[in-house]
């Protein structure tokens, strides 16, 4: 048999293609309808046709769907203010359509949306990252010093604590000022 398919396994594959349903794409193909669901599932296991569908899968996929990079181009469009989007707005005289750039809030949420990109490069999350181990450190120093019979007692040992949590997290002042 060659590779050449047949106009109705052509028609089956490019219906299959579309529908994701053999038994259809077989019926919509021509094949009787007492047999499509076998003929489908025989077709779709011939390897001329598995070829087929393959090969226009990935020219769909290279065509129709946005790889990283284009979606990264549109993200950094937006941010930029080059993207343009069509609004509809009431006049007096009725409903009338402009273009505008994307609102400031849009604007920062793609510039978010890139920077989630380069986990390197965000210094925001990098302080907050050192906010919650300096809070969780302090946390912990409390409950390593807490002792039940001196509440109301401002301890020296409580204070110790807290300052060494913090030399931990932010290094000791003295040797940074050097």
């Amino acid at each position: 048999m060659s590779n050449e398919l047949t106009p109705k396994q052509k028609k089956f594959a490019d219906n299959y293609i579309e529908s994701g349903n053999a038994t259809q794409s077989a019926i919509k193909a021509n094949y009787s309808k007492k047999t499509a669901r076998v003929i489908g599932q025989e077709n779709l296991l011939k390897p001329a046709i598995k070829t087929y569908i393959e090969k226009k899968m990935k020219e769909i996929e290279s065509h129709k769907i946005m790889d990283a990079k284009e979606a990264m181009e549109l993200l950094t469009r937006i941010a930029r203010g080059e993207e343009r989007e069509t609004v509809v707005v009431g006049t007096a005289d009725g409903l009338a359509s402009t273009t505008k750039e994307a609102d400031l809030k849009t604007r920062i949420n793609a510039t978010k949306e890139l920077l989630k990109r380069y986990p390197d490069n965000d210094k925001l999350l990098e302080q907050q990252i050192r906010k919650i181990t300096a809070e969780a450190d302090i946390a912990e120093a409390r409950a390593k010093e807490y002792d039940p019979e001196d509440v109301g007692n401002d301890s020296d040992g409580f204070i110790e604590a807290l300052n060494k949590g913090a030399k931990e997290v932010w290094g000791d002042s003295d040797e940074t000022e050097s």
